[in-house]
Formats: structure tokens, C-alpha cells, sequence
């Protein structure tokens, strides 16, 4: 076959056979989209936020806050962040040990290792020792404050409601696992900064994004040792 030389590629029959008429396509839809009215820019940010609710102990009102409904744990403090860690109990796989002064959760994985967490846990006067299981397991819980807190916060001039829906402005956070027949509980919370601190009326508190995996990894029945 005779090789095509650059002076038959220029020919018109050859140019015609390779390229295409696309100026007319192009005006063509230059006109349809000139058509179509603009649409709000969404962003992932705008997506993942929301403004709502929240019960200000402080003042006894409510207060709209923007709050992130995605979740992601603030682990700023690499500390406080969920690890696999060496740690040797004889306890059945499974078992939760909350470490109070540490302020720190193990679940217990049955192989000499444990899931470490970061938790918040009561404050001086709060802090309580011993064993439980869990009775209960409660998917973004309802919050009845006990009528004895209602009453020490009133007497520090803050209002608490006698019952908030679950939500992502309920202190219970996204999830709560019911310890005994005890009004203490290991759940979220809508404050995360305050994790690692002594800073509630004796319940456990973990980030909702650690609750969740905690709570999706625990049966009724399981134990609760508290140190």
C-alpha cells in the first residue's frame, strides 16, 4: 500500500472525513444552557451544618447554635482518640472498664487488647465506683433530668425542662447504654469539647461518633466495671 504523504492529509476529501462541523453543535447548546435558570450552590459545609436548639443550663433559655450533623469526634487531642491497646483483665471479651481517674473507657476485645477511648466523667461529688451491666440501649435518647438535679440547678437560679427530646442539642447525646437500674448511663453528648474532663453528674460521657461504635459493638447483658 502507498504511504500517505503530508499533502493528502491537507487534501479536502481528507479533512472532511476526520473532522467534524462542530460550530453549529456548539451554538446549538450554548442556547440550551443559556436556558436553564442557575441553581443554589450547596456546599458540603451548608450540608452537614444545621441551626438548632439548645437548653442553656446557665441562663434557663434556649439558645440556637449552629452544630455539624456529621458527627466527626473532635480529636484534636490525639490522646483522646480511639486506639487498639495491650491490656490484660480477667474479664469475659467483651467487658467495659472505665478508668476514672484516666478518664478513659476499655472495651475489651478478648485477645489481651482492649479499644481505648476518651471520656468525660462526673466531677468532684459526682464520681461514683463499681459494677453494673447494661440493662438498656436507647438510640438518640429522650432526657428526664432526675428531680434532684432539677432541683439543685433551680437553686443555682438555672431551669432545667423536666423532659428534652433526643436530638443533636440533647446532653444525652446520640446514643446511651442504661447501667443497672441506676440513673447512670455511658452516653454522647452535644458538648464535645468536654471530653477528658470531670465535668458531669456521674455519667460516662464519649463523643457521639464513639458512642455510636460502642453502642453498635455492646449487648444487654454486658459488663460494667467503674474504677
Amino acid at each position: 500500500m502507498a504511504q500517505m504523504n503530508s499533502s493528502d492529509e491537507k487534501g479536502p476529501v481528507k479533512r472532511g472525513r476526520h473532522r467534524r462541523p462542530w460550530g453549529p453543535v456548539l451554538s446549538v447548546l450554548a442556547i440550551v444552557f443559556s436556558a436553564v435558570p442557575a441553581l443554589p450552590l450547596v456546599t458540603q459545609a451548608s450540608a452537614q451544618t444545621a441551626t438548632v436548639r439548645q437548653f442553656d443550663p446557665a441562663t434557663g433559655t434556649w439558645v440556637r447554635r449552629e452544630r455539624t450533623l456529621s458527627f466527626k469526634a473532635p480529636w484534636g487531642d490525639a490522646a483522646i482518640k480511639p486506639s487498639v491497646v495491650p491490656y490484660s483483665e480477667k474479664l469475659p471479651a467483651g467487658s467495659i472498664v472505665i478508668e476514672t481517674a484516666k478518664r478513659r473507657l476499655y472495651h475489651l476485645r478478648g485477645d489481651g487488647t482492649a479499644v481505648r477511648y476518651g471520656i468525660g466523667v462526673g466531677r468532684e461529688g459526682f464520681a461514683w465506683r463499681g459494677s453494673e451491666r447494661i440493662t438498656r440501649k436507647a438510640e438518640w435518647p429522650d432526657w428526664r433530668p432526675p428531680a434532684e438535679m432539677i432541683r439543685r440547678e433551680a437553686a443555682q437560679g438555672r431551669i432545667l425542662p423536666s423532659v428534652m427530646e433526643g436530638g443533636p442539642e440533647n446532653p444525652l447525646g446520640a446514643r446511651a447504654l442504661y447501667l443497672g437500674s441506676t440513673l447512670f448511663r455511658i452516653h454522647g453528648t452535644n458538648q464535645p469539647w468536654t471530653i477528658g474532663q470531670a465535668v458531669s453528674s456521674g455519667c460516662i460521657r464519649m463523643t457521639n461518633e464513639d458512642v455510636i461504635t460502642l453502642y453498635s459493638s455492646v449487648k444487654i447483658g454486658t459488663l460494667v466495671l467503674v474504677r
